[in-house]
């Protein structure tokens, strides 16, 4: 019986330390990325709600109504929050080996935890504060909307599937090639243009809209914004599209870091 329960117990252990690595990564992780103070969690409210202001200040000079509806904050904040979430999550999944590289060196801590953690994390932070970014939009500044929740939670279950698996492939470039932060970073800042955050992809002419199609923050944003305003029907958006890039990144990622991950931390 106790050689038994000595197997049983080395069977389980792996599983077991999972659940207690994650949730320790985590834990480090509210303590390093947001602070001890509220501070820095207020800055995670404030960006994409000044990010949303600005916007609206700058349009409504310009225009006299949104694209759609009639309220320039939930016009934008129905895609700068989606994009901000994608954003944050993808940079800092892909900051993860470098950040718990220490920590790797233990047996029970696996690469895959550190990646869980920043996820889990980033994405809960992410959608409270598109959650108070909406509650203060629809409730204070009063904007009118028929909210179609099965749409706005298939968006975010969308950007969140496709952040962990740019995040995840990111993670192995950056550890393999410690500039590719740094291209990262140079490359995302034309997809705040071009990811349909100020217009309708249906006001794209073509052949350019056919080629800012494979862009699937567009789908994204376009799928949100299909759960805010009820008479918007988005033909173009492709769920199966979002998933496969958001796989095709995952498999990947998973697999370089599996291959060279301790090949690369040692040296």
């Amino acid at each position: 019986m106790a050689q038994a329960r000595k197997i049983i117990a080395r069977k389980l252990a792996p599983v077991i330390a999972t659940p207690r690595a994650v949730t320790a990564l985590v834990l480090r992780e509210m303590s390093s990325t947001y602070g001890r103070s509220p501070g820095g969690y207020l800055w995670a409210i404030l960006e994409p709600a000044a990010g949303v202001a600005l916007l609206t200040v700058i349009f409504s000079i310009g225009f006299r109504a949104p694209p759609l509806g009639t309220s320039f904050p939930l016009f934008y904040a129905a895609g700068v929050l989606p994009f901000l979430m994608f954003n944050d999550i993808s940079q800092k999944m892909g900051q993860t080996i470098q950040f718990s590289r220490q920590l790797l060196k233990y047996p029970r801590v696996t690469f895959l935890d550190a990646l869980l953690a920043r996820l889990l994390l980033n994405g809960f932070v992410q959608l409270l504060v598109t959650l108070l970014v909406l509650f203060f939009i629809l409730h204070v500044m009063d904007a009118r909307a028929s909210l179609n929740e099965g749409r706005i939670a298939l968006a975010y279950a969308l950007v969140l599937a496709l952040a962990a698996g740019v995040g995840t492939l990111n993670s192995f470039l950056t550890l393999a090639y410690p500039v590719w932060a740094t291209i990262w970073a140079i490359v995302t800042r034309p997809l705040f243009i071009v990811s349909g955050i100020f217009f309708l992809f249906e006001s794209v002419p073509t052949p350019y809209a056919d080629i800012l199609w494979f862009n699937p923050l567009v789908h994204v944003i376009g799928m949100m914004r299909d759960g805010f305003y009820p008479y918007y029907a988005p033909d173009y958006v492709s769920p199966a599209y979002v998933l496969a890039v958001a796989a095709g990144c995952f498999i990947a990622g998973m697999f370089l870091l599996w291959r060279h991950h301790r090949d690369i931390l040692v040296k």
